[in-house]
């Protein structure tokens, strides 16, 4: 039988690192090769005109379940981006809205929307490769978690932000409340 690594915490619970030898190289492989088709993505899409140099590839049990690159620019919709676009197909191909089961691997740092589909869909796995500094560096400006508290290090946000009281948001709410029991997400 293949050596164990074996990682004791302070609490007491037991992590094994490995279950058999090479266990690291053998994720390390499948990794570089999925993310390697999300790079071949990236570089797709911008030959073909159709949008950023962004790709997304959803992985399920090993095996890609689609393969996108960003499609902003051809789509004319500024959500086009990769890893949406593979999300939307990936949900399409499996006739489902969550994807609990499967991976997505994206050539950069997911942008804040970006990272809010991956969580909505319940992606499992995420491995990324170049940090968004990178696209940031060449002009995309996606990349904005604070931008909306006016604290971006990158950009501000040039709208107005409010939120709607009184009567409006009452009525806002209430949508929530009313149908409830006639929708169910999962």
């Amino acid at each position: 039988m293949e050596d164990t690594n074996v990682v004791k915490s302070k609490d007491g619970t037991i992590a094994v690192a490995s279950a058999f030898a090479g266990h690291q190289e053998a994720v390390q492989d499948r990794d570089h090769k999925f993310l390697t088709k999300a790079v071949d993505e990236a570089y797709k899409g911008v030959e073909n005109g159709d949008g950023g140099p962004f790709g997304a590839v959803v992985v399920q049990n090993d095996e890609v379940v689609v393969s996108c690159h960003n499609m902003v620019l051809h789509h004319t919709d500024p959500t086009a981006h990769a890893e949406v676009t593979a999300i939307r197909e990936a949900c399409k191909k499996l006739n489902r809205i969550e994807l609990s089961d499967c991976e997505i691997y994206a050539s950069c740092e997911p942008c804040p929307m970006c990272f809010g589909a991956i969580h909505l869909s319940r992606i499992k796995r995420l491995v990324y490769g170049a940090k968004a500094e990178a696209a940031i560096a060449i002009g995309f400006d996606d990349f904005i978690a604070d931008a909306l508290r006016g604290t971006g290090v990158y950009q501000k946000a040039n709208l107005e932000i409010k939120k709607a009281d009184g009567t409006e948001a009452l009525i806002a709410e209430q949508v929530f409340e009313k149908t409830k029991a006639k929708f169910s997400m999962y």
